[in-house]
């Protein structure tokens, strides 16, 4: 079985539900997974936007999600499990679509690593320049859910 993510509320390719923008109550949608390496020690999470107007923006960090995690519920919160990192709202946690008017529609990635390490390097509130070196050398395969989000 192919290691594989789903986000639920959503299709992939869609568009993202209000209720997880900061046009509504911006909260996290439910994220499963199945079909981890056999190897896997841990997962990270990034969501980021690359459509950004000032480049990626990055809108959830998280790391060392034990290795028998097979899903985050809806609503997460920052220390709900794992290591949180600061996105580039300035906060940790969950961070929601919040493209600036008028820009057109953004697309969000929901990149989950199977990592080959219990315990991740990048100290608590770590932004993702230290996340993306800690991740060096240590994925075994990613997964990945596409959404998107406009506002107008």
């Amino acid at each position: 079985m192919p290691f594989r993510l789903t986000v639920e509320g959503f299709n992939e390719g869609d568009v993202i539900p209000r209720q997880h923008t900061c046009e509504g109550p911006d909260t996290s949608p439910a994220l499963r997974w199945e079909g981890a390496p056999g190897q896997t020690r841990s997962f990270a999470l990034i969501m980021d936007d690359p459509d950004a107007p000032v480049g990626t923006w990055n809108h959830w960090l998280l790391w060392n999600i034990p290795a028998d995690t097979t899903n985050l519920a809806a609503g997460y919160r920052a220390g709900d499990v794992g290591i949180d990192g600061v996105n580039d709202f300035g906060r940790t946690g969950y961070g929601g679509p919040c493209p600036p008017k008028g820009h057109g529609p953004h697309r969000y990635f929901f990149k989950l690593y199977a990592l080959d390490l219990e315990v991740l390097g990048a100290k608590p509130k770590a932004k993702r320049i230290e996340l993306d070196i800690a991740l060096r050398g240590h994925v075994l395969e990613e997964a990945q859910y596409i959404g998107r989000y406009e506002r107008r």
